[in-house]
Formats: structure tokens, sequence, C-alpha cells
């Protein structure tokens, strides 16, 4: 996609929007066009819900899965893999990530969820389920817009896999039956934990960043060996560039659709679950970015850190839902409601992050990327 080459040249860049290609300006408006056509297929088609759920792939719909699929492969495509060295190196963004990861985030909320539904105990597990699940799909795309490290971001995405499939089941056990009872609340809707298993969970990882992300290498390593890094960089990524939004944007669309109905039948309901995710997303993004710039991080690794703190793997929350909860349950609408705020929230923060690098990274402490 172009929005972050072109939007990398700092600090000169206060007219970047009118350097961004028509695709990338106008991103928020195809979203919300997205998530709008979405709702309405889902609302006037009879039974399209039923059929986009028919097949299925590691517990997601099949067309869900493709779109993940083909958002993904371009932007882990632009990956310089030989540089994964100057990442893993850094500790504090590592120490920093795991902590905001798999501390932070699924406590705040965890806590977020007890404040502000309080009466309401499925949407208040379904979110903590969201809190769970850390992000390894779009995290990339809000990455790649805001110009973040992309070598940075797919060594936390693989860290955020690695340790979904070691925790998720006993963080779910942790934050759904054993905390509640330690603070003396009550979670009747908990269902003791979560009945899932590692096998699972290693397979939706497996799917949705094992598969493009070894297609991604693939085809950075050998079309630099066929036609080098020049041509690599310069001609063949601005080509697969824009396919990874018309995959977020068909991702967009094919999940609304499926639960057009039941958001459109619960307005009020969707109003109550996105109170504490709208607080989440901005205290995570915020707090993270904070942490980096007093960390003293480039302006590349402190992005990544932000966002890959603040994004969630609604698929997974989704999945898991669905799979201990039922389909129709308050515990899957909350994990759908998920990304109808996040995705939103995380554009608009996209934005906020550019104006920081201008505001805060006015001495050219930030590095240009391909």
């Amino acid at each position: 996609m172009s929005a972050p080459t072109q939007a990398s040249q700092h600090p000169q860049d206060a007219a970047v929007l009118q350097r961004l290609s028509t695709l990338d300006r106008f991103l928020p408006v195809w979203i919300i066009v997205a998530m709008v056509g979405g709702l309405l297929l889902g609302r006037l088609v009879p039974g399209l819900d039923e059929a986009l759920a028919a097949v299925e792939v590691g517990s997601v719909s099949l067309p869900i899965a493709i779109g993940l699929l083909v958002m993904m492969y371009p932007v882990l495509a632009k990956v310089r893999y030989d540089e994964l060295g100057n990442v893993t190196a850094d500790r504090r963004l590592l120490v920093a990530s795991i902590v905001l990861n798999w501390v932070l985030g699924p406590a705040l909320m965890f806590a977020l969820a007890w404040l502000m539904l309080p009466d309401l105990p499925e949407y208040r597990t379904g979110l903590i389920i969201v809190g769970l699940a850390r992000c390894i799909a779009m995290v990339l795309i809000w990455n790649d817009l805001a110009c973040g490290d992309r070598e940075a971001a797919a060594i936390l995405v693989a860290i955020n896999s690695v340790f979904q499939i070691i925790a998720f089941a006993g963080l779910g056990w942790f934050y759904l039956e054993l905390l509640p009872g330690w603070l003396g609340l009550e979670d009747d809707a908990a269902g003791g934990g979560l009945d899932i298993s590692v096998w699972q969970i290693a397979v939706s990882v497996l799917i949705f960043l094992g598969i493009p992300l070894l297609a991604g290498f693939l085809t950075r390593t050998l079309g630099e060996r066929a036609r080098g890094r020049e041509w690599y960089e310069g001609t063949f990524l601005p080509k697969i560039g824009p396919t990874a939004l018309y995959g977020l944007l068909f991702t967009i669309v094919v999940l609304f659709a499926l639960q057009g109905d039941t958001i459109t039948n619960q307005p009020l309901d969707v109003a109550r679950i996105a109170l504490p995710l709208l607080a989440y997303f901005g205290l995570m993004w915020a707090g993270s970015f904070a942490l980096g710039m007093a960390l003293r991080m480039s302006y590349e690794r402190t992005t990544t850190l932000a966002f890959t703190a603040a994004g969630n793997n609604f698929e997974l929350a989704i999945a898991v839902a669905i799979g201990v909860f039922g389909v129709t349950s308050g515990q899957a609408l909350a994990g759908v409601v998920g990304p109808l705020i996040e995705v939103p929230v995380l554009v608009a923060l996209v934005y906020v992050s550019l104006w920081a690098r201008r505001r805060f990274y006015a001495d050219g402490s930030t590095r240009s990327r391909t």
C-alpha cells in the first residue's frame, strides 16, 4: 500500500494527504462504507449470514479467512527479514510489548468490563475474551499505514502468537473464574473459564499468521534473489500493496454481513458494549505510545508498540465466544462489536500517530521507510 511510503517523507510532510493515493486518502470513508454495506447486506439479504458461515476455516467463516489472508500477505511481503535481528536485540521493545499485551491489556479490559457492564454478565464475559485475544492480523495494516517498523511488528506479532497458544486458555480461566472469586465477584456467564484446546488456538494462529508469513518470506527471498532488492521494493511491492486494503475492506463487509441483523436489532446493547471498548483502545494506545516515548524509542518502534498493544485478535475472540457460548450468545455479540469499534478507532489513531510524528519527532529521529 502506498501510504507508508509516501507519508514517510518527514519532516516536510504538511501536505501528506495530497501525496496519498485515492484509496489511502479516503480510507476512513471506504471503511465506513464497507461497514454500512455489510450491515445492510446482513439485514436485507435473507439467509446470507448462514451461507457465509456454512464453510469454516479454523472456526472462522471461509470468506473472512480469505479476506484476512489477502489482507496480511502484502504487508508481510514488505518485511525485510534480514533485519529481524536488529529487533530481537531491542530488549526494551520486547519486554514492554510482553508486559503491555499479556499483563496490562487483559487486566485493563477486565476492569473496564466490570466497571461499565456490572449488570450485563454475558457481554462482560465477551469483552474479557476480546481482551485476552492479542492482535496478530489487522495490526500489521494499522502499523504500516502509520509508518511503523515492519520488522518490529512481525516480531511482536510472532511473540503474541506464541503467547496465545501457550497462555490463552489459562488466562481465560484466571480472569473468568479465579480472579472474580478472589475479588468476591460473581460471573454466572463465565462458565468456569474457557473450554478451548491449545490445538484450536494453534490452528487459528497457523492459518491466519503462518500461511501469509510463509508466503511473504518466500516472495521476498525469491524475488530479491531473482531480480534484486531495488526491483522488488521499487516495482513489485507497489503493485501488490493495494491488495492489503482490498482484503481489509472485503473482510469488513463479510464480517458485518454475518452479524448485521444482530447488530441492527440491538443498538442499545451495542452502545453499552462500545463504551468499554472505546476506553480500552484509547487507553492502551495512548499509554503504550507514551511508554515508547519515555523509553526513548524511535517513532517507528513507538508506533509499533502502541498498535500491537491496542489491537485485538477479533477473529479468535469471535471463534472462541461462538464455540463456547453459541452463535446467538451475548458473548458472541460482544466479540462482533469489537471490530465494529476497533476498526474506525484505530484508523483514527493512524492519523494521530502521523500528527505525533510531526509534533514530537521533528528533530529527524525517525528513519525513512520503503
